[in-house]
């Protein structure tokens, strides 16, 4: 009868230890957490194979990180590749300029005309 309750006993202690590390998760390991984008994309730049999607990109991370030096060198390198005409990477643009206290008046990516005469 002892062993009998002692066989008992020890089956519930081992309950609560069972339980526990069914329900324990495992931590997920996100390997592109830590990449930084930017270096990647300059790395693909350095080897030759830049596009006006790369050099978009670039300006838009380094203008959302308050890089504004980085910020104004792929917004330039960009607009040689491709005429200015998205509204909104011309106002981040002038908002680079703007943090840099450079003149946006005299920029030639800025007053750039259309064919129709509009801005």
């Amino acid at each position: 009868m002892k062993i009998k309750n002692l066989l008992l006993l020890l089956a519930f202690a081992c309950i609560p230890f069972v339980s526990f590390s069914q329900t324990q998760a495992k931590a997920k390991t996100d390997v592109n957490k830590d990449v930084d984008v930017t270096v990647v994309y300059e790395q693909v730049v350095k080897e030759g194979y830049g596009t006006a999607f790369i050099y978009k990109e670039l300006a838009n991370a380094y203008y959302f990180k308050n890089d504004h030096a980085n910020a104004k060198k792929w917004f330039e390198k960009l607009f040689e590749v491709e005429k200015p005409t998205d509204e909104t990477l011309k106002f981040r643009y002038k908002q680079t300029l703007k943090a840099l206290n450079l003149s946006t008046n005299t920029n030639e990516y800025l007053s750039t005309v259309d064919i129709d005469g509009s801005n």
